[in-house]
């Protein structure tokens, strides 16, 4: 009898207990489900880890965020590797470059639906069928006379003077280790061209940096005007993104928030 009297408890007290829900959407879910992803292209004498200060912030801000590793070997290949990186984002992506990612940003985005808006940061910007070093003599940087070629054809910036051509702006104990770990690119790379340009589709926001030492500061306000872009500047060394991350930022975020919806 006293079993039979827990039994028909037990199955009173389950026919009035609430019956489960689902765990809530938190509104900040919500919010990062309705932002673009952020993918990095690193450029020149660097990795990916090179975005170590800004992908915290965008981190922070909700932002889903991929740094490119690209091998540097030339540009298809680089195009390539960051096209896989757009095709593996599960929904629409902002593409930023620096410097020499620029140039791989604008073939890579080319004709995609996924990439709504390109960020230059103090990068190359070139048109279709244009050597991405095409104005390398009209508008001279310091940092041309610092490169070192090794036996097989890939360049370095030479150790003694990266910190003056490359980031007067960051501590030099910190300098001395991008130095010594700086990625080296095939020189043959600056002759290469994209087959579009993908800035005359898509969006395009710039971020010139004033004490550029790397690529020209007027260069950059050449591509930034020719490709219509939203332009900001700062007074950074070619390394905004170490120097000045929050500003390098903010114009990630601005041209997210500015992206034409699907």
């Amino acid at each position: 009898m006293l079993a039979l009297c827990l039994s028909l408890l037990t199955l009173q007290a389950a026919s009035v207990a609430p019956a489960s829900r689902p765990a809530p959407h938190h509104p900040a879910s919500r919010a990062a489900d309705s932002k673009p992803s952020i993918v990095l292209v690193h450029g020149a004498f660097a990795d990916g880890s090179s975005w170590q200060r800004v992908i915290p912030l965008l981190q922070r801000a909700g932002y889903s965020v991929t740094a490119v590793q690209n091998p540097l070997t030339s540009l298809a290949a680089d195009v390539e590797t960051t096209r896989r990186a757009i095709d593996a984002e599960p929904g629409n992506v902002v593409l930023v470059g620096h410097s020499y990612g620029g140039a791989v940003i604008t073939e890579a985005a080319a004709g995609s639906t996924k990439v709504k808006a390109l960020v230059y940061i103090s990068a190359f910007g070139p048109e279709a069928g244009e050597a991405i070093g095409a104005f390398g003599k009209r508008y001279p940087a310091a940092l041309d006379k610092g490169l070192r070629p090794d036996a097989s054809g890939f360049l370095f910036v030479d150790r003694a003077q990266f910190h003056a051509l490359f980031a007067a702006d960051v501590p030099e104990a910190e300098t001395n280790i991008l130095a010594a770990t700086q990625k080296p690119i095939i020189a043959s790379v600056f002759e290469s061209t994209v087959s579009k340009a993908a800035w005359k589709d898509i969006p395009s926001w710039y971020l010139v940096t004033q004490d550029d030492q790397a690529i020209n500061p007027d260069l950059q306000r050449f591509y930034a005007k020719r490709m219509g872009a939203r332009a900001t500047e700062v007074k950074a060394s070619h390394v905004s993104f170490l120097s000045h991350p929050a500003e390098v930022a903010r114009i990630i975020e601005q041209a997210a928030a500015g992206a034409p919806r699907p």
